[in-house]
């Protein structure tokens, strides 16, 4: 992997608000661009253009905002689309059509001729406009590879910059994948994008294994967010290629916890507490060993530090505490532990957590440890 081709093309503000029931609002897209651009995205899928109205006032106001960012449209492989993509102002589009037999047949009602015909006009009218293109080919993990090999290298030969492979239902694992991509750049020598559902859990894992095989670019959404069970997430994309494959896409990563609240709350989708990356578990520790451990060195139980992310760590108290956590707990108070203090007072920690079913606030350790102790000055 070259950390210098890697390309992040973020679909928040399409895919993202695909997701049954989310609607931005066009000062909450154009807010969500600004900050997808401050942190460094490299490419922004800012909406559907020809769905006009406030869609396209949208996409028009965030190519008008002087981004970093190349900003990007959705269309249909029909010129009106990509009128309207031009009218918003933006530098580049993507052209979508199915490449799969299912698709073609049941829901285009036409045949794989007509699709890459269709393909091919469209791309060559964005091409003599000056724009960057990425022709998509929507259900491609389901389509033949032959057949999605010729259309690959139908799209190359009109213009196109590259092939969105786009796992549409989710049904790839990182195995196949990888095989799949690189029987692609091999055959046709054209740069791949990564576009990955979640359906089975393994939208990331299949977007780097895509990337280990050659392909530049890929498509992610903040905190995954998407049609069904989502897409890649950026923030995971993102950290697992600095942590886990030493690429470090310069991002200011320590904005990440502010984007994912901010696209949470807009979109009134739950930011869960056990969120890969950016939950408020993340940096969380109750168990006695784990909260010992990290105490003593943070990477004992941590992948990276909370702070890269916009995150603080946290010692928590509950069920499965031992003394080293409820010394240094007190120790915030103000308060020091002796062994014996700290093992009468675990007693009792734990069988109120366990009556509670949850763990104890500051303010309940203390009172336990006035009943126990007496009330100090």
């Amino acid at each position: 992997m070259a950390g210098n081709e890697i390309i992040i093309v973020d679909t928040t503000l399409r895919d993202g608000e695909q997701t049954a029931g989310v609607v931005f609002a066009n000062k909450e897209k154009v807010r969500i661009a600004k900050l997808l651009d401050e942190i460094g995205v490299h490419q922004i899928e800012a909406g559907v253009p020809v769905m006009g109205g406030d869609e396209k006032e949208a996409v028009r106001d965030i190519c008008r905002a002087g981004f970093k960012a190349s900003i990007m449209g959705w269309n249909r492989p029909v010129t009106k689309d990509i009128e309207a993509s031009l009218d918003c102002g933006v530098d580049a589009v993507a052209i979508s059509i199915s490449t799969s037999d299912i698709h073609i047949k049941h829901k285009l009602g036409t045949s794989r001729e007509q699709v890459v015909e269709q393909m091919v006009k469209a791309v060559e009218f964005a091409k003599k406009e000056g724009l960057q293109v990425s022709v998509n080919a929507e259900d491609a993990s389901r389509s033949d590879m032959k057949f999605l090999t010729e259309f690959a290298r139908a799209a190359r030969d009109a213009g196109a910059d590259r092939l969105r492979y786009c796992d549409t239902v989710g049904i790839m694992d990182p195995f196949t994948v990888y095989d799949r991509i690189r029987q692609i750049i091999d055959a046709v020598n054209i740069d791949i994008e990564m576009h990955t559902h979640n359906d089975f859990g393994m939208a990331t894992a299949n977007a780097l294994a895509g990337i280990k095989a050659g392909a530049k670019y890929v498509g992610v959404t903040v905190i995954g967010l998407g049609e069904r069970a989502g897409n890649a997430a950026l923030e995971e994309v993102v950290m697992a290629l600095k942590h886990l494959h030493k690429i470090d896409l310069k991002f200011k990563t320590g904005m990440f916890l502010e984007l994912a609240e901010y696209v949470s709350t807009a979109s009134g989708r739950e930011l869960p507490a056990w969120k890969a990356i950016v939950g408020s578990n993340m940096f969380a520790h109750e168990s006695g060993i784990h909260a010992d451990g990290v105490q003593k060195h943070p990477m004992t139980y941590e992948a990276f530090h909370p702070e890269e992310v916009g995150l603080q760590r946290q010692i928590v108290i509950g069920k499965h505490s031992g003394t080293a956590a409820l010394k240094a707990k007190f120790a915030e108070f103000g308060r020091f532990l002796t062994d014996l203090q700290a093992r009468e007072l675990l007693s009792k920690v734990r069988s109120t957590t366990v009556s509670l079913k949850r763990p104890l606030f500051d303010k309940e350790l203390v009172y336990i440890y006035e009943d126990l102790f007496g009330k100090r000055d």
